[in-house]
């Protein structure tokens, strides 16, 4: 009787690879810390601080302490210290921080301590506990401070940037859409049914014009240039994808959602999703699903729920979580109820946590971590 050869796994057709990618980010944000009538602050005594406003950074408020007489007794008020504080509840929160103080001349020799833009030996700082503190108990020598460009009017300003660590899986079946293929030779006589509507309507008028409100000339230039010739001009796109501003909404391609949305060109819309699809981010991604939310782009609104529903920890110490919060809260019920479904179909027989253990985790424990100072 022979016997039936075992097949290699490698060579059943029926398995597939799959893949998934851990991204590892920060959560930035700045806050201007404004010290006037510092001579009336001197001599309040060592260890005894002057304290910022609170302000949140990565689902975290921060403060900024200035210590005029400084934080150790050993330096006889020398230097001044400055700290970044953890103002909430928080454990083993990473993150990277940047005191600068500012040059009031006008000269631009600012005096900056950062951890951006450089490796750390140790990887970033890890605050145990609401108190925990980073920053420098010799911050400047006080009489240098004194009769330097630093202090103008009396007044002192530090700037400070917190970049809060937060890690997310990228699943990367998940960031693809589909776009159709070009239909323009079967609709090219009217491809939105509201310029058609619109242009029928004024037949028996004297109208000569169709007015388009609320949208910028650039925006209605490609929106022209994908009906005439189904293609959007790729440089502006991606112009607008590298822009320094921080929303979503600020790009082209969100703007030319919100035009195909108005206008009924499916395919626009399915162009604009898929290329928003593609920088979701835990950043970016509560943005983006409330913009899928108001241009009914609904492709583009599962992959943001099924992307927050996955890195859920990291999502909801975002910024963009707290806009949802305040104007889309509909949306973060829509969240919550993708989570249940999500962990079991997307990390099936792979080594994915729980989204509910992301919860519940303070963080990764590895790191410098800084204690709090007395």
């Amino acid at each position: 009787m022979s016997e039936t050869p075992e097949k290699n796994p490698s060579q059943n057709p029926l398995i597939s690879p799959t893949s998934s990618r851990s991204v590892t980010e920060t959560i930035n944000g700045s806050h201007r810390f404004v010290i006037q009538g510092y001579s009336l602050a001197k001599g309040m005594g060592v260890g005894k601080h002057i304290a910022s406003d609170e302000f949140t950074v990565g689902g975290y408020k921060w403060a900024i302490y200035f210590y005029p007489d400084g934080k150790n007794p050993e330096d006889n008020s020398t230097y001044v210290s400055v700290f970044i504080a953890l103002a909430s509840e928080g454990t083993d929160v990473r993150a990277l921080f940047e005191l600068t103080l500012v040059d009031q001349s006008g000269k631009g020799k600012h005096k900056v301590h950062s951890h951006f833009d450089r490796s750390l030996e140790s990887g970033p700082y890890t605050l145990k506990y609401r108190g925990s503190m980073w920053g420098y108990k010799r911050f400047f020598r006080r009489a240098m401070l004194e009769t330097s460009d630093y202090l103008k009017d009396d007044c002192l300003k530090i700037n400070c940037t917190v970049g809060v660590v937060v890690s997310a899986i990228d699943c990367s079946r998940l960031h693809s859409i589909q776009v159709p293929d070009s239909d323009i030779g079967s609709d090219f006589a009217a491809r939105s049914s509201i310029f058609l509507s619109e242009l029928f309507e004024g037949v028996d008028s004297d109208e000569q014009e169709i007015m388009v409100p609320d949208m910028e000339p650039k925006v209605f230039e490609a929106m022209l240039q994908f009906i005439y010739r189904d293609e959007l001009v790729e440089d502006e796109l991606v112009a607008s994808s590298s822009s320094s501003s921080p929303l979503i909404t600020d790009t082209i391609t969100a703007k030319l959602l919100a035009a195909a949305d108005r206008y009924d060109l499916a395919r626009l819309r399915r162009v604009c999703e898929s290329r928003l699809c593609k920088d979701i981010s835990v950043n970016s991604v509560a943005q983006t699903l409330a913009l899928a939310e108001r241009f009914h782009a609904a492709e583009l609104k599962a992959i943001c729920l099924r992307f927050a529903a996955e890195n859920l920890a990291a999502v909801m110490r975002s910024d963009g979580f707290e806009y949802l919060k305040e104007s889309c809260p509909a949306l973060q019920s829509e969240i919550l109820k993708t989570v249940a479904g999500c962990e079991e179909d997307c990390s099936s027989g792979s080594k994915s946590r729980s989204v509910w253990a992301q919860l519940s985790d303070g963080g990764d424990t590895g790191g410098r971590r800084v204690r709090q100072r007395t």
